[in-house]
């Protein structure tokens, strides 16, 4: 039934879509503001205007401060879904259609209206037939198809209107890709349901941690199955104004928000160290808060604090701890982080670098985890990262602009000739969404100060004793082997020096490119000296040979030919200066 649906959309409404696309686009010049990032207001009524497909990719945008800068960022905060509701018959269409059963033959009862509705798909109650209460999401007729020929029909476009300016603000085709590729899982519920049974078995019951378990009986494309869980979106109690108990903020609010704010913190670093799983769009809406009676709390934590084996018996010593009367839930696993142990290795060691402040060593981390996309100068790097890092090593976590820390953090690695990794990309956008919800629970909470002891965990698991000590007892031996053999090689070395064998090399910052403007120099010089030999020569065979013709037409011969060769020159170098003129003067734009 799916293959059926891939010609939904005929040539002819492509061709009008394409049309419409680029007819938008050049109306509101959304690729040079998109390149410049200027005019946000402008994108973003152009994206309005296009519908479903590019109101999700503002929204998108909205999240990744690593792709556009923080003026794109609130601007795209500001796209909201077109909600439309289907009728329930088009419901139990795509249900029948996509699972081969109706609805009476999946569930004991459906809920008609939906309790929530986007642009992508609408979420209904039911009830399975053994009573359990779930939540059933279902996408709009024709979604999947109507997204994925946008997707094409943009790439389309930018081939039309010939998209090729460079920027060292935003690489509009990079950002194309990183939109599809997280606009088309968001619409794979199949993956979905995968992605949310896989993080249910990670974190669900992990502290005040929930997360919904899927059906993967019922959930194919188009249609979402999983447990209902109550609450509502953290946003209210981020909304919630501290109460003032005289002059003093109530204690028990205040804990209540630095504990939740903890907990976030600790359960992502857990996500991202020990899982190498995590969820990669945490913003309020996909985190739920529910209260509960504390005559209702089932569940205490149990944390392990010693675990031995001694023969066949197990001991174990354990705290218990008295879980508070909330919970927080997770939703929505269409955007998932997976990080290569390796790479996790590589910011373990950036967050522990971060400690020491030893700018050498956190440039060191960096590049660990970067592409290089060309030649690099390392003492370069070096020297911006300490420049740029300076203040924030002052500044409290609440008074760092972090989308526009992540954005200029981007820009220094560009301009480096870095690419920060995708999974690392996804990892900080999704650090960015997290340390939003703590700063405005907690602001004077520190993430890296509670990430810290994870990281240094995460490393002590990675050491072996035994490996660091055989390595340390060999470069003993080797040091102690040729310990006797200093003297030796220092009176060799002063033998060299005294019969003027010794060579000293050298090298120096932009050494290269001193060396191609010396070489440039030079050349022009020879051309210079040239052409006054040649002129010399010229005049000497007119001014000596006008009895012969042959001779004489020879020197007006090097005349033409070195007025011709300065020509050349000066018009390379008035078309050099105007290049330079108007790179100069688009910047300046």
């Amino acid at each position: 039934m799916t293959e059926k649906k891939a010609d939904v959309v005929s040539k002819k409404d492509r061709h009008a879509r394409l049309l419409k696309i680029i007819s938008v686009f050049r109306k509101y010049d959304v690729l040079f503001n998109l390149v410049r990032q200027r005019n946000p207001y402008m994108v973003r009524i152009a994206f309005e205007e296009l519908g479903v497909t590019f109101i999700k990719i503002g929204q998108m945008l909205s999240t990744r401060a690593d792709l556009v800068s923080p003026e794109f960022v609130e601007e795209f905060k500001q796209l909201q879904d077109n909600v439309t509701v289907d009728d329930f018959s088009v419901v139990e269409k795509t249900i029948k259609e996509q699972t081969g059963h109706t609805v009476d033959e999946l569930f004991r009862t459906f809920a008609e209206k939906p309790f929530a509705s986007a642009s992508i798909g609408q979420t209904h109650l039911a009830k399975l037939q053994d009573g359990t209460q779930v939540a059933v999401k279902v996408q709009h007729e024709n979604v999947k198809e109507i997204v994925e020929t946008d997707l094409a029909l943009l790439e389309q476009a930018l081939t039309v209107l010939k998209f090729a300016p460079e920027s060292n603000v935003i690489d509009v085709r990079k950002t194309l890709f990183e939109i599809k590729k997280a606009l088309l899982a968001e619409i794979d519920t199949k993956s979905e349901a995968e992605n949310g049974n896989k993080f249910y078995r990670l974190n669900n019951d992990q502290g005040i941690i929930r997360s919904p378990r899927f059906y993967s009986e019922l959930s194919v494309q188009g249609v979402l199955t999983s447990e209902y869980m109550p609450g509502e979106s953290i946003k209210r109690i981020l909304d919630e104004p501290l109460v003032q108990d005289g002059e003093q903020v109530d204690q028990k609010q205040k804990k209540e928000r630095h504990f939740l704010a903890e907990t976030l913190v600790r359960n992502f670093i857990k996500q991202v160290f020990t899982d190498h799983f995590f969820h990669a769009d945490p913003h309020p809406g996909n985190i739920l808060f529910t209260r509960i009676k504390e005559k209702s709390v089932q569940a205490d934590e149990v944390e392990h604090h010693f675990s031995k084996q001694f023969a066949r018996t197990d001991f174990t010593v354990s705290q218990i701890k008295k879980l508070p009367p909330y919970r927080l839930t997770y939703l929505d696993f269409g955007m998932m982080g997976h990080l290569p142990p390796n790479l996790a290795d590589g910011i373990a060691n950036v967050i522990i670098a971060l400690n020491t402040k030893d700018i050498r060593d956190i440039g060191q981390s960096l590049l660990a985890i970067c592409d290089r996309t060309g030649k690099i100068d390392e003492e370069k790097f070096y020297s911006e990262l300490a420049f740029f890092l300076a203040p924030y090593f002052k500044t409290e976590l609440g008074g760092i602009d972090f989308p526009e820390l992540l954005f200029q953090i981007m820009q220094l690695c560009h301009d480096n000739n870095l690419r920060i990794k995708s999974e690392v990309t996804l990892l900080v956008k999704a650090f960015g969404l997290i340390e939003g919800l703590v700063v405005q629970l907690d602001p004077e909470i520190s993430m890296l100060d509670v990430a810290r002891p994870f990281a240094r965990e995460y490393m002590l698991k990675k050491f072996n004793l035994q490996n660091e000590v055989e390595d340390s007892m060999f470069n003993f031996w080797r040091a102690f082997v040729a310990t006797p053999q200093i003297p030796v090689k220092v009176n060799k070395f002063l033998d060299i020096l005294m019969q003027g064998q010794a060579q000293i090399r050298f090298n120096y910052k932009d050494q290269e490119t001193m060396l191609k403007k010396i070489e440039g120099m030079l050349n022009k010089v020879v051309t210079a000296i040239i052409l006054a030999a040649t002129i010399v020569g010229s005049s000497l065979l007119v001014q000596a040979s006008s009895a012969h013709p042959i001779v004489y037409n020879l020197g007006v011969w090097g005349y033409a030919a070195t007025l011709f060769v300065v020509a050349i020159m000066i018009i390379n170098n008035l078309k050099k200066r105007f290049k330079e003129w108007r790179k100069k003067r688009k910047e300046k734009k």
